[in-house]
């Protein structure tokens, strides 16, 4: 399985189904590890297969983002950092 940490997804499944999140890990049976920050923080990612998400950002197009970058360094980073590189994000996107 490739390396997701630091891709923008859009859960497709779920109760929380069409919220942003940003991949912070992968755990040991294969699923995403997603935080938003918020409802999901960085220390208690929701854990989520890979066919319930849809991308939003990947290595192709990647978002240039500090915090994205300390993610895929693996550095920790914490909410309010993961919150502010998702609105950034967001701003630049228009979701549908």
């Amino acid at each position: 399985m490739s390396d997701y940490t630091g891709w923008i997804v859009q859960a497709a499944a779920g109760r929380d189904r069409d919220g942003v999140f940003c991949v912070v890990g992968v755990d040991q049976e294969q699923r995403l590890l997603l935080a938003d920050g918020k409802r999901r923080k960085v220390s208690r990612p929701k854990p989520k297969k890979l066919g319930h998400v849809r991308p939003l950002s990947d290595h192709r197009s990647e978002f240039a983002h500090p915090t994205i970058r300390k993610l895929k360094q693996g550095q920790p980073v914490s909410d309010r950092e993961l919150r502010r590189a998702l609105a950034a994000f967001k701003e630049g996107i228009t979701l549908g």
